[in-house]
């Protein structure tokens, strides 16, 4: 997922593929930790969730920067696991698939566990995937993986952050 894009970072992306690392650096260019783990993508703690009778081991997204690299230029994805992203209050939470290179199903979660609304979403496309009302969670997983299981708007979501709503 991501949710934001900045254009002069990615200028000093590409100057950097086109002349080197190294050879960029030598001409004084800085490039932040944020250019860098977007190349790479980025690995996040993980907790474990579950639905129905599933588990899930999903990384944790809590910070903004964490927010905007969520699970960009990954090349695969575990059966099992996936991203939830965290955000401080309920709201309107659209996301899209810029740099990411796996299809993905999302979930939007309510603060209480219960699942809002789920869509499916291609790589590397600019369509939004919102939700259809506040929620505090957004939850990837692997294309297929809510339908597979039978797992449909209204179902919860088990876990330490949905402990402090019940």
């Amino acid at each position: 997922m991501a949710r934001f894009w900045i254009k002069e970072d990615l200028q000093i992306r590409l100057l950097a593929k086109c002349l080197g690392w190294s050879l960029a650096a030598g001409l004084g260019l800085s490039f932040t930790a944020s250019a860098h783990a977007q190349e790479r993508g980025q690995k996040l703690p993980a907790i474990t969730l579950g639905v129905n009778i599933h588990n899930i081991k999903a990384e944790v997204a809590q910070t903004p920067q964490e927010h905007e690299i969520g699970l960009m230029f990954r090349t695969s994805m575990g059966t099992n696991e996936g991203m939830i992203f965290v955000f401080d209050r309920p709201g309107q939470q659209c996301f899209w698939m810029k740099n990411t290179l796996i299809p993905l199903a999302v979930a939007f979660v309510a603060e209480d566990g219960s699942i809002v609304n789920l869509d499916e979403m291609k790589p590397q496309t600019l369509d939004p995937h919102c939700s259809s009302k506040p929620v505090r969670f957004v939850l990837e997983m692997n294309t297929g993986w809510f339908s597979k299981r039978g797992v449909k708007s209204g179902d919860k979501l088990r876990g330490s952050l949905f402990a402090a709503s019940r």
